[in-house]
């Protein structure tokens, strides 16, 4: 039976949950803004057309565009990524920001396996988000990727194992405050010796600076490499301000805790991956000024500046 709900109703019904689905396809909340405002357009059209009792269920409609909007973006991006200057990182966005429906259930909301997720297919990207984060069947998947519920199965099976993701585990736990009172407090004296201790040997560290700000332009292997990039931060940092060169703060983005990072007249978000072993095995620091502007930090300590250039 067809709904006699009108297509508007439904997208402002629905929007909340498709910006959850297009924001953990792309990564980029400013995209899956326009995607999901693309799908409302799609839904008014196929009204206008006299074709809206041929759609029996309007979420159902509305998802299948939305996903399959949210590929096409994805190969969109795909190709404009690789000629990003140094690595390419999510868009880290305050939980307040975030509608209550994306924070719901927080899987597939971190930034480290958002980042991780870019190496998917945008077919498995879909099917782990639609499976992992909103709970659809294969057979309702398969119905929106065009594809078998046996072939779904595979392509979220293939995914998890990709991002070593536990198809039984719940979602990943907050991080320890501890560790990061202790990173936090490591790094406002300038302890490096601290930092690099707390880091995983074969740690890696990804800087986005988007050709905006001065970064890594490419990933930093190792505990003792990613040493010496602080080192040359904390040194360049004390000729801008001797009496307090860095500092730093927990806040919480995608809902998980991060830290501000404050140096050289700016503000970067840095985001440690830690594993089982308390140990920081990834860090991930967003400091493209673009990219923060979803995040909220402290008046105290000012906003995020822009440096000079590369």
């Amino acid at each position: 039976m067809t709904s006699p709900m009108s297509a508007a109703v439904a997208w402002h019904n629905e929007r909340n949950r498709l910006l959850g689905i297009a924001y953990r396809m792309l990564g980029d909340f400013g995209h899956a803004e326009d995607v999901v405002s693309d799908v409302a357009l799609d839904a008014v059209r196929q009204e206008q057309k006299g074709t809206a009792s041929q759609v029996k269920s309007w979420p159902a409609w509305l998802t299948t565009v939305c996903v399959r909007r949210s590929v096409d973006r994805v190969r969109t991006l795909a190709a404009r990524r690789e000629e990003y200057p140094g690595p390419w990182l999510p868009e880290p966005v305050d939980i307040d920001r975030l509608p209550e429906e994306t924070v719901a259930n927080r899987e597939l909301l971190s930034l480290a396996l958002l980042h991780l997720a870019e190496q998917l297919t945008p077919e498995a990207r879909a099917a782990l988000v639609l499976h992992r984060a909103f709970g659809m069947s294969a057979p309702e998947i398969g119905e929106v990727l065009e594809k078998t519920p046996a072939a779904v199965r595979q392509l979220v099976s293939r995914a998890e194992r990709q991002l070593d993701i536990d198809p039984d585990a719940p979602a990943p736990r907050a991080k320890d405050q501890a560790v990061l009172s202790k990173l936090v407090l490591a790094i406002e004296q300038g302890d490096i010796d601290t930092v690099v201790a707390m880091l995983d040997r074969d740690a890696v560290l990804w800087a986005d600076g988007g050709g905006k700000v001065k970064s890594a332009r490419n990933p930093i292997f190792g505990a003792e490499n990613i040493r010496r990039f602080f080192v040359g931060i904390f040194a360049k940092s004390l000729v801008v301000d001797p009496a307090r060169p860095v500092r730093a703060e927990i806040i919480t983005v995608n809902g998980e805790p991060a830290l501000a990072f404050y140096h050289q007249g700016r503000c970067d978000v840095l985001v440690p991956e830690s594993g089982p072993d308390e140990l920081i095995h990834g860090l991930r620091q967003i400091s493209n000024p673009d990219k923060l502007t979803r995040v909220s930090f402290a008046a105290s300590l000012g906003s995020p500046l822009a440096e000079e250039k590369d």
